[in-house]
């Protein structure tokens, strides 16, 4: 099978659309957009890597989540790239959620990109995840959101302690 060449534009509705159709074929309960992509959608655009895709898995036994999600897409023409599976030569992450983030997918707002519904995580739960990680990165990603997402700083506060997590001091 030939690699598909990087693509110039972000294939990021194709993404989108994929993750719908998991759902649609039983692989997966739920989904959103997480990570730097998610974050974007509150602040100024930065460079990013990847797209962080979070999902529930449908069916809890080995076989099901990463295994069947990746036997899916490569069946439609995606590589698979160490840890990411690769579309039109853009990274893609699926990561199993699970306490903070299966939190965040459930309560992520809905969203049409491009015609496509989708799900991205609210600003609060980024903040809160990039707390957990607690990398430089994350905490630059904090203080942007900080800064200019609209936040709802009581459910930040309720999501922290919830989790047992504190904001780095700056």
């Amino acid at each position: 099978m030939a690699i598909n060449p990087p693509s110039d534009n972000l294939p990021l509705t194709e993404v989108l659309r994929a993750a719908n159709e998991l759902v649609a074929a039983g692989l997966i309960e739920d989904w959103a957009l997480g990570g730097a992509l998610a974050a974007i959608y509150y602040v100024e655009p930065f460079t990013t890597y990847d797209a962080d895709i979070f999902f529930i898995p449908k069916d809890k036994s080995l076989t099901a989540g990463i295994p069947a999600i990746y036997a899916h897409l490569q069946a439609k023409g995606w590589q698979v790239e160490h840890e990411h599976l690769l579309f039109r030569g853009f990274p893609v992450q699926f990561l199993a959620a699970g306490g903070l983030t299966e939190e965040a997918v459930r309560e992520a707002e809905r969203m049409d990109y491009e015609g496509v519904p989708a799900k991205v995580f609210r600003a609060e739960h980024i903040v809160a995840i990039a707390a957990s990680v607690g990398r430089a990165k994350d905490k630059a990603r904090i203080e942007q959101l900080l800064q200019q997402a609209d936040l709802d700083k009581s459910y930040l506060a309720e999501v922290l302690q919830r989790h047992k997590l504190m904001l780095p001091i700056a």
